[in-house]
């Protein structure tokens, strides 16, 4: 059986990988791969082994002895080839216990594996996976630790939705998501604090993306923007006749979000007699139409959010006490943009990216002109950045925007060297994560061909260099130039095709 694992002596050779003694005994999370495939198990070990996860190896014929030991077992990877062998493929579930396992198949083959061994598996991969997509799914299997129980593969397919919603590294965000893996599952209320512009509808998505309500509808209703006379009309819907104006029958929200998650946007605005109906709800999970005395159950999941500190407006009797202790059951608080500004060149990222999916134009920052809006108050917080960026994409579009090229009111902070430092600090991480993901890329085309080095070595960084110019010239020879198409044809963002042109002095 192979074994391999993270250590700064790991040495690549015609075997495999060699791991030094004092690797061994590493608390590394661990993954076990049961496969035929060789070149696909140097793979995976590669992908496995940047994300420090050591990986213990064994073939169909073999594995047996691997499940006499399964401490800090995180997964359990399955080959294709033994995914035609129903038989062992259940024998490998069965005696995995309640450690997920994920089956690897050909692209182009999904339909040939049974329904029995989907549903027994934690989750089936078409095959070539690349880092990008292997990724998510090692995350769900470590953050829930080893040898957890997964009693609906499902479950965790959800959660994964809601780190993707949620863009930063700082450790409030990380926080954040750890509280919606907490509560996602249960029917608990939820309610959002936070300044306006915080993105407290994305957490509220997130909650219902990681629910078990994923499939039923996410109805969102902003409490303060509807007169208090139609409110009751819109979340509990009215008879025909029941009012001037009322000219046929009508749903409410309520009934809308039947078996889903209402969002109730800015439950502080709502009117006082709103809120004692709303209480009723709550508590008694019924209620009526607008002009009509027949009972509604409903099988609702309430998330409120508010801008407004409520334990104010309770002293200033605006709003009801029993009501606030109904809903801040599991609250989480979503803090300003200025007390995570290490977030800001993440949301900038994630802002263009979202206008270059919609055509909506495109736009570049220097590291200068991070330096200086991350040291704004951004009171309108997330909202305000984004409407700054479609601006600069508007007067600068595909264009570069240094500080000088900042509105005015930006132009009194000063360039901060420390600033900058941090942020190229957190490029180089980036760009060495993207390098890896590239090794790991063109392992999959070539592997094949370069199965051993050369007795006198080579230049891994030079040689993944021009591997990735000529790909970039064939893209873009295949595209007829077009930078764009070159970038999906490459599975990368336009923003970062172009700045690999310019790295390496390329001519569009």
């Amino acid at each position: 059986m192979g074994r391999s694992c993270v250590a700064e002596s790991v040495r690549l050779n015609p075997n495999g990988l060699n791991v030094s003694d004092e690797c061994k005994n590493m608390a590394l999370p661990r993954i076990l791969l049961i496969d035929d495939n060789q070149i696909r198990v140097q793979q995976l070990e590669t992908v496995f082994q940047f994300m420090e996860y050591k990986t213990e190896t064994a073939g169909s014929a073999d594995y047996a002895s691997c499940f006499n030991e399964t401490d800090q077992l995180c997964g359990i990877f399955v080959g294709d080839g033994i995914d035609k062998q129903a038989t062992v493929v259940s024998n490998i579930v069965e005696r995995a216990n309640k450690i997920p396992v994920i089956l690897l198949i050909n692209k182009g083959t999904a339909l040939q594996v049974s329904t029995a061994i989907t549903n027994s598996v934690f989750q089936v991969l078409e095959w070539p996976a690349t880092h990008p997509v292997l990724k998510p799914v090692l995350d769900k299997l470590f953050v829930s630790g080893p040898q957890t129980t997964f009693t609906v593969r499902e479950a965790s397919d959800r959660r994964s939705s809601s780190a993707d919603r949620l863009k930063g590294k700082s450790q409030a965000i990380v926080g954040i998501r750890k509280l919606i893996d907490q509560v996602a599952e249960s029917d608990a209320t939820v309610l959002i604090l936070g300044e306006s512009g915080t993105g407290k509808e994305v957490v509220a998505r997130a909650l219902h993306d990681a629910s078990f309500r994923k499939d039923k509808p996410f109805v969102p209703i902003n409490c303060g923007a509807i007169p208090g006379e139609l409110l009751e009309s819109e979340l509990f819907g009215h008879e025909k006749g029941a009012f001037t104006g009322a000219l046929s029958a009508r749903q409410g929200r309520f009934e809308m979000a039947e078996g889903g998650t209402l969002f109730l946007d800015e439950i502080g605005d709502m009117p006082l007699a709103m809120q004692v109906k709303l209480l009723r709800v709550l508590q008694e999970r019924t209620f009526e139409r607008v002009g009509s005395n027949k009972t509604i159950h409903c099988d609702v999941r309430v998330i409120a959010a508010t801008h407004r500190y409520l334990e104010n407006e309770i002293k200033e009797n605006r709003f009801r006490e029993d009501l606030f202790y109904r809903l801040n059951v599991f609250p989480i608080e979503i803090p300003a943009l200025k007390d995570r500004a290490e977030d800001l060149p993440l949301l900038v990222n994630d802002l263009i990216a979202r206008m270059e999916a919609s055509n909506r134009g495109s736009v570049r920052l220097t590291n200068a002109a991070l330096a200086v809006l991350m040291q704004h108050e951004w009171p309108g917080n997330v909202r305000e950045l984004a409407n700054l960026i479609e601006r600069l994409a508007i007067i600068n579009p595909k264009g570069l925007v240094d500080a000088a090229d900042l509105p005015e009111k930006f132009q009194h902070y000063k360039v901060s060297e420390e600033i900058i430092d941090d942020i190229e600090a957190v490029d180089r991480e980036d760009e060495e994560q993207s390098e890896q993901i590239e090794v790991v890329g063109a392992f999959e085309g070539t592997l094949s061909s370069l199965a051993q080095l050369p007795e006198q070595g080579i230049d891994l960084k030079e040689y993944l260099n021009v591997l990735e110019v000529d790909l970039i010239r064939q893209a873009l020879n295949e595209c007829s130039g077009v930078v764009a198409h070159a970038a999906k044809r490459l599975n990368m963002r336009r923003t970062t095709l172009v700045e690999k042109l310019r790295k390496y002095d390329l001519q569009r």
